[in-house]
């Protein structure tokens, strides 16, 4: 996570790199798990996908959260068709570092998961996450279906109150309708399960997200 970044501000469609049309092989299992990593998935579940930082953090939060079934990482809400870790680290194709999140709502809900996204990070420092600095590290929720906008935003809502009473600035959080996600490289899936002592830039504010926990009916 280390590489050099080119500025802060998101490519145009003009200075974005070209990408590829053939996807970029990934794994077929879960490290994790063993469950399979895209699909199909069982019947009933949801997904939910999220952008916190540095993914490979990120992914070991919801992995071990009861109720999520299988989590992926990968790239999403930019330009670059297709693109590989080395091209999204250079700033060029507008992607956010993200987690796929395969849940069974019956068990843990999508509020649950938002609590966890929220307080595993800072939403507030737009192009970075602490040390991480790019546009790849910004924070986002991006929608998987219709109904999970109101929660988001009610989320975000509480969780701003909450931040500016510790003296901290408006969340930068972007919260958009799901683009593709494009599944990264094998290597990075599960990494903090492949290597325990692998870099973890991941950090949270302190501060409580005030919104109820229940588990869906």
């Amino acid at each position: 996570m280390f590489f050099l970044k080119k500025g802060l501000d998101l490519p145009t469609a003009a200075t974005a790199l070209p990408g590829r049309a053939q996807s970029i092989p990934t794994a077929v299992r879960h490290f994790v798990n063993g469950h399979a990593l895209q699909g199909p998935y069982p019947e009933g579940f949801e997904t939910a996908i999220f952008a916190l930082g540095c993914f490979w953090g990120a992914e070991r939060k919801f992995w071990q959260t009861p109720g999520v079934w299988a989590t992926a990482v990968g790239y999403i809400n930019g330009i670059t068709p297709n693109p590989t870790y080395e091209e999204t680290c250079t700033g060029l194709t507008g992607h956010a570092e993200a987690v796929l999140v395969v849940y069974d709502p019956a068990k843990v809900s999508y509020e649950e998961l938002l609590k966890l996204f929220w307080e595993s990070h800072d939403p507030t420092q737009g192009m970075r996450q602490g040390n991480d600095v790019g546009t790849t590290y910004r924070s986002g929720i991006y929608l998987t279906a219709p109904e999970q906008r109101a929660p988001a935003e009610r989320t975000r809502a509480a969780f701003e109150t909450a931040l500016k009473a510790r003296g901290f600035p408006p969340i930068t959080t972007e919260i958009v309708d799901a683009p593709i996600f494009y599944f990264a490289e094998d290597y990075h899936q599960q990494y903090l399960a492949k290597n325990p002592s692998g870099y973890c830039g991941l950090g949270g504010t302190g501060v409580s997200c005030p919104i109820g926990t229940g588990v869906a009916a």
